[in-house]
């Protein structure tokens, strides 16, 4: 027979798993799965599974020269196809309208084994223009402790409105190779999908339990991580961060962060943990979201964005509060196996959770 164990964990045989997962986890239908992937210096995936949306996961990795990564759809080399808008670090947007891919930006030195981290979403309707969101992590002024994060968070469209998308290319447009560890992976979704192979397992799920910590504890290493965060704090804790594998607080543990909060200029950011959030007014509670590649041998970039809830008037009629964040951890011996986040104060409710997700 199937045991119930606390929190909702499942025990039994293998013959009785036959609607979950091995680690006991329920498997769900039609979520995000694999279309394709390809490693390398400028990867070019053709072939790709029809689906009316795509998530799109890129790691680059500079190679020699001043690199730099654009992408482009369907072989189309056109100007004026891909106009985007976006904005990076405290610059007003910009908004390119006439260039033959969608070129998000130079590194700005021609320092090797620099990255970049994509996460993208892509809505492919066959008769409609293909639009898009994009948001970056990148060490753009090097590697190590003094040198912090930059990023691009914007949006784009390829304005083709007769073909679907069949062909991602990623490319450095300036001419400069990727190093071959540069990877692509692409996502698909679709509403008539009825897999049960998703790309996303769950890692870790914890609550909290009122204290000043909650602690994910360890899991296995992936890739690829997509955390989810709602935190409710207890009385006045009004600060949260988030520290890995144990380390986290002062004295500095090799990370560095950027954050904007409303639209307020991105602070060089703290060199003490890869996130700190400030809250706004006792019981204010914030749906944070992070995505992290945590590639072996490499730095750790991260980017989430976050609402807030403004409770300082305690009204119904106060408008939530937005954050942007990217951040980074500089530990390139151990990928992040356990993460911790601690709060301010009285800590988080029981109805706080973080989920983490991840896949290699």
């Amino acid at each position: 027979m199937v045991e119930w164990l606390a929190g909702n964990r499942i025990r039994g045989t293998n013959a009785e798993r036959t609607t979950v997962t091995a680690t006991g986890i329920p498997k769900t239908t039609g979520g995000w799965k694999e279309l394709a992937r390809l490693k390398a210096s400028d990867p070019d995936i053709s072939n790709i599974p029809d689906k009316k949306y795509y998530m799109v996961l890129g790691h680059h990795v500079q190679g020699s020269g001043n690199s730099g990564v654009g992408l482009q759809f369907n072989g189309d080399t056109t100007a004026n196809h891909y106009p985007r808008r976006y904005q990076s670090l405290d610059a007003t947007d910009a908004v390119p309208t006439t260039e033959t891919n969608v070129f998000f930006d130079t590194n700005g030195s021609t320092v090797s084994g620099k990255e970049w981290f994509t996460v993208m979403y892509i809505a492919n309707e066959p008769t409609k223009e293909k639009l898009g969101i994009f948001d970056i992590n990148y060490n753009r002024d090097g590697l190590g402790s003094q040198n912090s994060v930059s990023f691009q968070k914007g949006v784009f469209k390829w304005t083709n409105t007769t073909d679907s998308i069949n062909r991602i290319k990623f490319s450095d447009f300036n001419g400069t190779a990727m190093n071959a560890d540069s990877e692509v992976v692409v996502l698909g979704w679709d509403p008539a999908d009825t897999h049960s192979d998703n790309f996303w397992e769950e890692l870790g799920s914890v609550s909290g339990d009122g204290t000043q910590y909650i602690d994910v504890g360890t899991f296995t290493a992936k890739k690829y991580l997509w955390v989810q965060m709602y935190l409710k704090p207890v009385g006045a804790s009004n600060s949260m961060n988030l520290s890995f594998n144990g380390y986290g607080g002062s004295p500095y543990d090799g990370y560095t962060n950027r954050l904007s909060y409303d639209g307020s200029a991105y602070g060089a950011g703290s060199r003490d943990q890869p996130y700190y959030g400030d809250g706004f007014g006792t019981q204010g509670a914030r749906l944070l979201n992070f995505f992290i590649i945590n590639a072996s041998g490499y730095e750790k970039l991260i980017t989430s964005t976050g609402i807030y809830t403004d409770n300082t008037s305690n009204s119904s009629g106060a408008a939530p509060r937005r954050m942007n964040h990217c951040g980074k951890w500089e530990n390139t011996s151990e990928q992040i196996t356990s993460m911790k986040v601690t709060g301010s104060g009285g800590g988080f409710t029981t109805d706080s959770i973080i989920k983490v997700w991840g896949h290699d």
